[in-house]
C-alpha cells in the first residue's frame, strides 16, 4: 500500500523500505463528510490522521463562547490533537471538516506498538514534533511582528486551499482580526496589489 500523503507525511532519510511497508499497511483509510468532527471537545484523541484530501480546520471556543481556528489542516499533513493523543487527557480543542475529506487513520495502539517495534519511527516522530514546534512558536511570534495584511498574505502563500474553501470568519479568527477588518485587507489588495 502506498500513497501520496503517507509518503509526504513518512519522509524521513532513515526509514528503509520494509519499515515504511510495515508503517503504510497499518494506516486504514477513511472518509469524512462535510462538517464531520474528527474530534470534539471534552473527548480524547485515540487516533491521528494523514490527510489524503480535503481541508479541516481545529478551533476552541472563547470565554465568550465564540469559535476560534487555531489550525487549518490541508492536504498531506497530520491531523492531530497531540495533548490530548499522548497525554491522554481529553481534548480543549474541536476539529472540523471544512470539506469533505478523505484519510489515513492510525490509532493510537498500533501507533505505541510501531514507535518500539521501529526505532527509525521513534527518531521520525522526534523530528516532526521539533518542526512542529517551531512552526507554532513561529506563528505565535508572527501574530505580534507581522501585519495583519502580511500574516493574511503568508496564509494565501503557504495554504491557499485555505482562502478557497475556509469562511471568512474562520479565516478572520484564526488571523487575529474582524470579518471586517479581513474584508478590507481583502479589498486592498485586489485594488493594490503593488502595494504589497
Amino acid at each position: 500500500m502506498s500513497s501520496k500523503s503517507l509518503e509526504i507525511s513518512y519522509d524521513f532519510p532513515f526509514f528503509m523500505h520494509e519499515e515504511l511497508d510495515e508503517i503504510f499497511q497499518a494506516h486504514e483509510k477513511i472518509s469524512f463528510q462535510k462538517g464531520d468532527f474528527i474530534l470534539e471537545e471534552g473527548k480524547m484523541a485515540n487516533e491521528y490522521y494523514i490527510l489524503d484530501k480535503g481541508l479541516a480546520r481545529s478551533f476552541v471556543n472563547d470565554f465568550n463562547g465564540n469559535e476560534v481556528t487555531t489550525h487549518f489542516f490541508t492536504e498531506n499533513e497530520i491531523i492531530i490533537e497531540v495533548l490530548s493523543l499522548f497525554q491522554r487527557i481529553p481534548s480543549q480543542e474541536n476539529i472540523i471538516c471544512i470539506t469533505d475529506c478523505e484519510c489515513w487513520k492510525l490509532d493510537y495502539d498500533t501507533f505505541q506498538n510501531l514507535f518500539h517495534k521501529i526505532p527509525n519511527l521513534r527518531e521520525w516522530g522526534r523530528s516532526w514534533m521539533s518542526q512542529q514546534l517551531f512552526a507554532y512558536k513561529q506563528r505565535s511570534v508572527e501574530m505580534f511582528t507581522l501585519s495583519a495584511t502580511r500574516r493574511y498574505l503568508n496564509l494565501l502563500e503557504e495554504k491557499c486551499q485555505v482562502i478557497q474553501y475556509a469562511p471568512l470568519k474562520q479565516i478572520a479568527t484564526y488571523l487575529g482580526v474582524t470579518d471586517t477588518s479581513l474584508s478590507r485587507i481583502r479589498k486592498e489588495l485586489v485594488s493594490h496589489p503593488k502595494k504589497n
